[in-house]
Protein backbone atom coordinates (compact mmCIF):
# COMPACT_ATOMS: atom_id res chain seq x y z
CA UNK A 1 0.00 0.00 0.00
CA UNK A 2 2.82 2.36 0.89
CA UNK A 3 4.57 1.48 -2.32
CA UNK A 4 1.39 2.25 -4.27
CA UNK A 5 1.07 5.66 -2.55
CA UNK A 6 4.70 6.49 -3.35
CA UNK A 7 4.19 5.48 -6.95
CA UNK A 8 1.03 7.60 -7.15
CA UNK A 9 2.80 10.64 -5.71
CA UNK A 10 5.71 10.13 -8.09
CA UNK A 11 3.35 9.98 -11.07
CA UNK A 12 1.48 13.08 -9.88
CA UNK A 13 4.75 14.97 -9.41
CA UNK A 14 5.89 14.00 -12.88
CA UNK A 15 2.60 15.14 -14.38
CA UNK A 16 2.82 18.46 -12.52
CA UNK A 17 6.41 18.94 -13.66
CA UNK A 18 5.43 18.11 -17.21
CA UNK A 19 2.59 20.62 -17.13
CA UNK A 20 4.87 23.34 -15.75
CA UNK A 21 7.44 22.64 -18.44
CA UNK A 22 4.73 22.74 -21.12
CA UNK A 23 3.77 26.21 -19.91
CA UNK A 24 7.39 27.40 -19.97
CA UNK A 25 7.89 25.96 -23.46
CA UNK A 26 4.79 27.77 -24.70
CA UNK A 27 5.81 31.07 -23.09
CA UNK A 28 9.29 30.84 -24.59
CA UNK A 29 8.09 29.91 -28.08
CA UNK A 30 5.48 32.68 -28.13
CA UNK A 31 8.31 35.22 -27.97
CA UNK A 32 9.97 33.80 -31.10
CA UNK A 33 8.49 34.91 -34.43
CA UNK A 34 10.05 32.42 -36.85
CA UNK A 35 11.46 28.96 -36.10
CA UNK A 36 13.51 26.94 -38.58
CA UNK A 37 15.11 23.51 -38.27
CA UNK A 38 18.07 22.95 -40.58
CA UNK A 39 18.13 19.32 -41.71
CA UNK A 40 20.10 17.02 -43.99
CA UNK A 41 19.54 13.46 -45.08
CA UNK A 42 23.19 12.54 -44.54
CA UNK A 43 26.33 13.85 -42.87
CA UNK A 44 29.10 15.74 -44.61
CA UNK A 45 26.96 18.24 -46.52
CA UNK A 46 27.93 21.24 -44.36
CA UNK A 47 24.62 21.51 -42.54
CA UNK A 48 26.06 23.06 -39.36
CA UNK A 49 28.16 25.48 -41.39
CA UNK A 50 24.98 26.55 -43.19
CA UNK A 51 23.10 26.91 -39.87
CA UNK A 52 25.84 29.07 -38.35
CA UNK A 53 26.41 31.26 -41.40
CA UNK A 54 22.70 31.68 -42.04
CA UNK A 55 22.28 32.82 -38.42
CA UNK A 56 25.14 35.30 -38.84
CA UNK A 57 23.68 36.62 -42.11
CA UNK A 58 20.29 37.22 -40.47
CA UNK A 59 21.92 38.88 -37.44
CA UNK A 60 23.95 41.11 -39.76
CA UNK A 61 20.66 42.37 -41.22
CA UNK A 62 19.64 43.56 -37.77
CA UNK A 63 17.37 40.66 -36.79
CA UNK A 64 17.49 39.16 -33.30
CA UNK A 65 18.59 35.58 -33.85
CA UNK A 66 19.03 32.50 -31.69
CA UNK A 67 20.75 29.31 -32.78
CA UNK A 68 19.92 26.11 -30.90
CA UNK A 69 22.28 23.18 -31.40
CA UNK A 70 20.30 19.96 -30.95
CA UNK A 71 23.02 17.77 -32.47
CA UNK A 72 23.63 16.26 -29.04
CA UNK A 73 26.31 13.77 -30.14
CA UNK A 74 28.29 16.21 -32.31
CA UNK A 75 27.67 19.76 -31.03
CA UNK A 76 29.87 21.93 -33.27
CA UNK A 77 28.00 25.24 -33.14
CA UNK A 78 29.92 26.75 -30.16
CA UNK A 79 33.30 25.98 -31.75
CA UNK A 80 32.27 27.46 -35.10
CA UNK A 81 31.09 30.62 -33.34
CA UNK A 82 34.21 30.79 -31.16
CA UNK A 83 32.20 30.38 -27.95
CA UNK A 84 33.77 28.93 -24.81
CA UNK A 85 32.73 28.34 -21.24
CA UNK A 86 29.40 27.49 -19.62
CA UNK A 87 25.98 29.10 -19.72
CA UNK A 88 25.28 31.64 -16.97
CA UNK A 89 22.10 32.23 -14.94
CA UNK A 90 19.73 35.15 -15.43
CA UNK A 91 18.28 37.11 -12.46
CA UNK A 92 15.19 34.89 -12.79
CA UNK A 93 17.37 31.76 -12.43
CA UNK A 94 17.00 30.72 -16.04
CA UNK A 95 19.97 29.90 -18.25
CA UNK A 96 21.23 32.64 -20.55
CA UNK A 97 22.27 31.73 -24.11
CA UNK A 98 25.84 32.61 -25.01
CA UNK A 99 26.42 35.80 -26.97
CA UNK A 100 28.27 35.61 -30.27
CA UNK A 101 28.18 38.65 -32.55
CA UNK A 102 25.63 41.42 -32.01
CA UNK A 103 22.04 40.11 -32.26
CA UNK A 104 23.11 36.45 -32.18
CA UNK A 105 22.88 34.06 -29.19
CA UNK A 106 23.51 30.33 -29.03
CA UNK A 107 22.73 27.28 -26.89
CA UNK A 108 24.36 23.86 -27.17
CA UNK A 109 24.82 20.79 -24.99
CA UNK A 110 28.55 21.57 -25.11
CA UNK A 111 27.87 24.79 -23.18
CA UNK A 112 26.34 22.70 -20.38
CA UNK A 113 29.13 20.14 -19.93
CA UNK A 114 32.44 20.58 -18.11
CA UNK A 115 34.28 18.06 -20.29
CA UNK A 116 33.88 19.21 -23.91
CA UNK A 117 35.25 15.91 -25.20
CA UNK A 118 32.92 13.69 -23.18
CA UNK A 119 30.71 11.37 -25.22
CA UNK A 120 26.97 11.95 -24.87
CA UNK A 121 25.51 8.44 -24.66
CA UNK A 122 21.77 9.02 -24.47
CA UNK A 123 18.70 7.19 -25.68
CA UNK A 124 15.60 8.84 -27.11
CA UNK A 125 13.80 9.91 -23.88
CA UNK A 126 16.88 11.74 -22.56
CA UNK A 127 17.36 13.52 -25.88
CA UNK A 128 13.69 14.49 -25.91
CA UNK A 129 13.97 15.93 -22.40
CA UNK A 130 17.18 17.84 -23.14
CA UNK A 131 15.76 19.52 -26.25
CA UNK A 132 12.62 20.58 -24.40
CA UNK A 133 14.83 22.06 -21.67
CA UNK A 134 16.73 24.01 -24.33
CA UNK A 135 13.43 25.82 -24.87
CA UNK A 136 11.81 25.86 -21.40
CA UNK A 137 14.89 26.62 -19.28
CA UNK A 138 16.64 29.11 -21.56
CA UNK A 139 16.01 32.86 -21.42
CA UNK A 140 15.75 33.36 -25.19
CA UNK A 141 13.71 36.54 -24.91
CA UNK A 142 12.20 38.17 -28.00
CA UNK A 143 13.63 36.72 -31.22
CA UNK A 144 12.93 37.30 -34.89
CA UNK A 145 14.48 33.96 -35.88
CA UNK A 146 15.40 30.73 -34.10
CA UNK A 147 17.67 28.51 -36.19
CA UNK A 148 17.78 24.90 -34.95
CA UNK A 149 20.77 22.86 -36.08
CA UNK A 150 19.83 19.17 -36.01
CA UNK A 151 21.96 16.07 -36.61
CA UNK A 152 21.78 14.41 -40.03
CA UNK A 153 19.01 11.94 -40.69
CA UNK A 154 15.48 11.63 -39.37
CA UNK A 155 15.96 10.40 -35.80
CA UNK A 156 14.97 11.46 -32.29
CA UNK A 157 16.19 15.06 -32.45
CA UNK A 158 14.26 16.33 -35.49
CA UNK A 159 11.23 14.32 -34.34
CA UNK A 160 11.33 16.02 -30.92
CA UNK A 161 11.57 19.43 -32.60
CA UNK A 162 8.58 18.58 -34.81
CA UNK A 163 6.53 17.48 -31.80
CA UNK A 164 7.55 20.37 -29.52
CA UNK A 165 7.72 23.31 -31.93
CA UNK A 166 4.58 22.83 -33.98
CA UNK A 167 5.18 25.83 -36.23
CA UNK A 168 8.83 25.05 -37.00
CA UNK A 169 9.67 24.98 -40.70
CA UNK A 170 12.36 22.87 -42.31
CA UNK A 171 15.31 24.09 -44.33
CA UNK A 172 16.94 21.12 -46.05
CA UNK A 173 20.63 21.24 -46.97
CA UNK A 174 22.17 19.13 -49.71
CA UNK A 175 25.18 18.96 -51.97
CA UNK A 176 24.67 18.55 -55.73
CA UNK A 177 25.65 14.90 -56.19
CA UNK A 178 22.99 12.24 -56.65
CA UNK A 179 23.94 10.21 -53.55
CA UNK A 180 23.19 13.22 -51.32
CA UNK A 181 19.98 13.97 -53.19
CA UNK A 182 18.68 10.45 -52.60
CA UNK A 183 19.06 11.02 -48.85
CA UNK A 184 17.43 14.45 -49.10
CA UNK A 185 14.30 12.85 -50.48
CA UNK A 186 14.09 10.92 -47.17
CA UNK A 187 14.15 14.26 -45.30
CA UNK A 188 11.36 15.50 -47.52
CA UNK A 189 9.28 12.41 -46.75
CA UNK A 190 10.02 12.80 -43.02
CA UNK A 191 8.62 16.34 -43.10
CA UNK A 192 5.52 15.15 -44.90
CA UNK A 193 5.01 12.35 -42.37
CA UNK A 194 5.24 14.63 -39.30
CA UNK A 195 3.33 17.41 -41.12
CA UNK A 196 6.19 19.89 -40.93
CA UNK A 197 6.22 22.63 -43.54
CA UNK A 198 9.32 22.62 -45.75
CA UNK A 199 10.42 26.22 -46.10
CA UNK A 200 13.05 25.57 -48.72
CA UNK A 201 16.18 23.79 -49.89
CA UNK A 202 19.78 25.03 -50.00
CA UNK A 203 22.44 23.53 -52.27
CA UNK A 204 25.78 23.72 -50.44
CA UNK A 205 29.30 23.28 -51.89
CA UNK A 206 27.90 24.23 -55.28
CA UNK A 207 30.88 24.96 -57.48
CA UNK A 208 34.47 25.91 -56.64
CA UNK A 209 36.38 28.77 -58.23
CA UNK A 210 40.11 28.06 -58.54
CA UNK A 211 42.00 30.81 -56.66
CA UNK A 212 44.89 30.60 -59.17
CA UNK A 213 43.23 30.57 -62.60
CA UNK A 214 39.67 31.63 -61.77
CA UNK A 215 38.15 28.58 -63.49
CA UNK A 216 34.93 27.28 -61.95
CA UNK A 217 35.01 23.58 -61.10
CA UNK A 218 31.91 21.60 -60.14
CA UNK A 219 33.47 19.38 -57.49
CA UNK A 220 30.21 17.62 -56.63
CA UNK A 221 28.26 18.20 -59.81
CA UNK A 222 25.89 21.12 -60.26
CA UNK A 223 22.21 21.96 -60.06
CA UNK A 224 21.06 18.72 -58.42
CA UNK A 225 19.57 20.50 -55.42
CA UNK A 226 17.67 22.99 -57.54
CA UNK A 227 16.34 20.17 -59.73
CA UNK A 228 15.22 18.17 -56.67
CA UNK A 229 13.48 21.21 -55.21
CA UNK A 230 11.64 21.84 -58.47
CA UNK A 231 10.58 18.19 -58.79
CA UNK A 232 9.31 18.10 -55.19
CA UNK A 233 7.59 21.48 -55.43
CA UNK A 234 9.87 23.01 -52.78
CA UNK A 235 11.20 26.57 -52.76
CA UNK A 236 14.86 26.67 -53.81
CA UNK A 237 16.55 29.18 -51.51
CA UNK A 238 19.92 29.30 -53.26
CA UNK A 239 23.38 27.88 -53.86
CA UNK A 240 26.40 28.26 -51.57
CA UNK A 241 29.76 28.00 -53.41
CA UNK A 242 32.54 25.83 -52.02
CA UNK A 243 35.30 27.84 -50.34
CA UNK A 244 38.19 26.36 -48.37
CA UNK A 245 38.19 29.39 -46.09
CA UNK A 246 34.75 28.44 -44.78
CA UNK A 247 36.33 25.29 -43.35
CA UNK A 248 39.30 27.07 -41.79
CA UNK A 249 37.11 29.78 -40.27
CA UNK A 250 34.75 27.18 -38.82
CA UNK A 251 37.67 25.27 -37.30
CA UNK A 252 39.07 28.40 -35.60
CA UNK A 253 35.76 30.00 -34.56
CA UNK A 254 36.22 33.03 -36.82
CA UNK A 255 33.28 34.59 -38.66
CA UNK A 256 33.84 33.91 -42.36
CA UNK A 257 31.42 36.66 -43.33
CA UNK A 258 33.30 39.22 -41.23
CA UNK A 259 36.72 38.18 -42.55
CA UNK A 260 35.69 37.76 -46.20
CA UNK A 261 32.98 40.37 -46.65
CA UNK A 262 33.20 40.46 -50.45
CA UNK A 263 33.26 36.69 -50.94
CA UNK A 264 30.66 34.99 -53.17
CA UNK A 265 29.84 32.80 -50.13
CA UNK A 266 29.06 35.86 -47.99
CA UNK A 267 26.88 37.27 -50.76
CA UNK A 268 25.07 33.94 -51.16
CA UNK A 269 24.20 33.77 -47.45
CA UNK A 270 23.12 37.43 -47.44
CA UNK A 271 20.86 36.76 -50.45
CA UNK A 272 19.28 33.71 -48.76
CA UNK A 273 18.77 35.66 -45.52
CA UNK A 274 17.10 38.45 -47.49
CA UNK A 275 14.88 35.97 -49.24
CA UNK A 276 13.92 34.35 -45.96
CA UNK A 277 12.97 37.70 -44.45
CA UNK A 278 10.63 38.34 -47.38
CA UNK A 279 9.04 34.89 -47.39
CA UNK A 280 8.17 34.64 -43.65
Amino acid sequence: MVTHDKASRSTAEKEKEKTEQDVLVEISLNKIKNKFIVMSGKGGVGKTSVSVNLSIALANKGYKVGIMDVDLHGPDVPRMLGLKGMLSLSPTQRLMPMSSIENLHAVSIESLTQDKDAAIIWRGPLKHGAIRQFISDIEWGELDFLIIDSPPGTGDEPLTVAQTIKDAKAIIVTTPQEVALADIRKSINFCKTVKMEIFGLIENMSGFTCPNCGEKIDLFGSGGGEKTAKTAGITFLGKIPFDLNVVSCGDTGVSFQEKYKDSPVTKAFADIAERMSKLV
